[in-house]
């Protein structure tokens, strides 16, 4: 479990694999069957290059060339804050997670080496090696076809709905888990 900015507590779980694995394509295949259970879902997507959801030319665009640490675009339907690392290190996920408003779950996309539970997510065809076996913190590995003598559950990642109820079990047991420490 980790904090938000408002101190509440979220669950977080990450989808890691190498490029390419389909890690996009599973979230965004389980993030409704996820809300449809009645779950708050926010995400965190780690990008290994310069991004920018920004546009030259735009306003918020030219607030960030003229030297803004930060700029905060807001309308009647969203808000997007970009932060600029002038000087400063790459946030890392405690601190991004630190920035979230409370919901029940945070998908992490990403940030496969980090200290939080996972799914891995493989396909055979990749001709890459699977995280799981060096990492303890993989709780299932979701892929395109089985794998023999796995010591974690193996989820058919082209069925999405199994997937969705492999976390809500999972969600279950750590809100049973918070409740047994609660009653100690």
């Amino acid at each position: 479990m980790h904090s938000s900015k408002n101190g509440g507590a979220m669950a977080v779980l990450g989808f890691a694999g190498w490029s390419g694995a389909g890690k996009t394509t599973l979230l965004t295949a389980v993030l409704p069957g996820l809300v449809g259970r009645g779950l708050r879902v926010s995400t965190i997507k780690h990008a290994h290059h310069d991004f920018d959801i920004d546009r030259p030319g735009k306003d918020s665009f030219r607030h960030r060339e003229a030297g803004a640490s930060e700029v905060l675009i807001g309308s009647g339907r969203r808000f997007a804050l970009m932060h600029e690392y002038r000087d400063e290190a790459e946030a890392g996920l405690d601190a991004l997670l630190a920035r979230l408003s409370p919901v029940d779950l945070v998908l992490v996309e990403g940030f496969k080496y980090e200290p939080i539970p996972k799914i891995e997510v493989w396909r055979a065809a990749s001709g890459k090696p699977m995280l799981q076996p060096e990492d303890p913190r993989i709780i299932a590995v979701a892929g395109d076809r089985p794998v023999a003598g796995l010591p974690v559950p193996w989820l058919d990642a082209g069925a999405p709905e199994t997937v969705v109820a492999f976390i809500a079990d999972w969600l279950d047991g750590l809100a049973a888990g918070k409740r047994r420490g609660a009653a100690e």
